[in-house]
């Protein structure tokens, strides 16, 4: 198989020691990095173009570079880094992503270099690169057909739903304790409340992060990885199909941020690295406050505090922020004020983290479990300044994105 060219356009990647982990993950993958030639002489007109001229000449270089992507045909997809600590390699990253988005209609993802990079990051991130590339025909679907089967196995809980003839008929979440177990378990109770047997099912599509186990126990007629198949339960959830659009999925241990244009990603950021902006921060933060994750979002709106006067946690850490809630609420701070902080932690995080590198495009749609807490949704619109979307049965995204999708394999 011809390997798919993505364009590496980077600075910092030989001398920070990731290029050898990103060149053996791309081979894995299939996947050939390209670096788009020029010439020297071109790199100052090629600052002049994009409008900024940096103090760093290899970000000068990685300008010129992404502007001589544009003549070549042959790359489908690019990966953007820069060092963790530069922040004249990030306005610089953050520049020519708009660029690139704006000329091309290529995938493209972004990466900050770090001092000892995980390998599941990387991995992940090029992996959902190469999914968008090589199956655009199958993401441009806007409707399931037949009747199947889509299993979400996440690292917190696990989604199946079954799904006939573009209808969702029947569904369940159960906590994932053993993979296979809590997805027969699950798929059982969904195909019950469908009133429908395994043998009339077409096709069973799986993702999340026990998929591949899956893949293999049910015979998956798909197996992809979440970026593709979030966003597309999103767009079919929401009917946001055309034009452009933002998803943000939050779940149990991690978060991601997907731009749209017309149903499909066109570039992403993957979080993960701390617990505190996810699920899992909510669930410690409910059980302090004698509450129900499920009723911590209605808790937090009760909060009256005003925006000078309002708590806040002293850290993003789940260990260090919950103890910070805890000396907070001995002080007298009240539960509602509490919970509204510790709503108000998780999406200062997901901005700081994933949102500040990349643009937010209306309509933001937000799923995964963790937009079913009030709080949460109402801390990000007034962060953001705009409507945040909830749609229904908006935990069970990944389970309908591939429902959908499996049902055009």
């Amino acid at each position: 198989m011809t390997p798919v060219k993505v364009a590496q356009i980077s600075c910092g990647a030989d001398y920070s020691g990731i290029q050898w982990l990103l060149d053996d993950i791309a081979n894995r993958l299939g996947i050939e990095l390209v670096y788009p030639e020029l010439e020297l002489s071109q790199v100052a007109a090629a600052c002049e173009e994009l409008g900024f001229e940096a103090e760093s000449p290899s970000l000068n270089m990685m300008i010129a570079r992404a502007i001589s992507l544009l003549r070549d045909t042959s790359i489908k997809g690019a990966i953007l880094l820069t060092c963790f600590k530069c922040s004249e390699g990030t306005i610089v990253k953050d520049l020519v992503r708009r660029f690139l988005h704006e000329r091309t209609n290529i995938p493209i993802i972004v990466y900050s270099n770090v001092e000892k990079p995980k390998e599941i990051e990387l991995y992940s991130r090029l992996e959902a690169l190469k999914t968008l590339i090589t199956k655009k025909a199958l993401l441009m679907r806007e409707k399931q057909e037949g009747i199947t089967v889509g299993i979400d196995s996440g690292s917190s809980t696990t989604k199946v739903v079954v799904m006939r003839e573009n209808e969702l008929v029947g569904k369940e979440w159960l906590p994932t304790t053993d993979s296979i177990g809590s997805a027969t378990e699950a798929l059982a109770k969904a195909l019950q409340e469908a009133g429908i047997g395994q043998e009339a099912v077409d096709a069973i599509g799986v993702t999340g992060h026990g998929r591949d186990l899956l893949a293999e126990h049910f015979d998956a007629a798909l197996n992809l990885e979440e970026v593709s198949v979030v966003s597309k339960g999103a767009a079919l959830l929401s009917q946001r199909h055309k034009g452009d659009a933002t998803v943000i999925d939050i779940g149990g241990m991690n978060n991601k941020l997907m731009l749209m244009r017309d149903g499909i990603v066109t570039g992403f950021n993957l979080g993960g690295i701390c617990s505190g902006a996810s699920g899992r921060f909510l669930e410690v933060a409910s059980h302090r406050l004698d509450v129900d994750v499920s009723e911590l979002g209605k808790l937090a709106l009760q909060s009256k505090a005003k925006t000078q006067d309002r708590f806040e946690l002293q850290s993003y850490c789940t260990v260090f922020g919950i103890q910070s809630l805890v000396v907070a609420l001995a002080s007298g701070v009240t539960r509602e004020d509490a919970a509204a902080a510790a709503c108000r932690s998780v999406t200062e995080q997901v901005y700081e983290t994933m949102i500040q590198e990349m643009e937010v495009r209306p309509p933001v749609i937000f799923v995964g479990g963790v937009s079913l807490v009030e709080g949460v949704k109402r801390e990000f619109e007034e962060m953001l300044g705009v409507e945040i979307i909830v749609p229904p049965y908006s935990q069970y995204a990944g389970a309908v994105g591939i429902a959908t999708l499996v049902s055009g394999v």
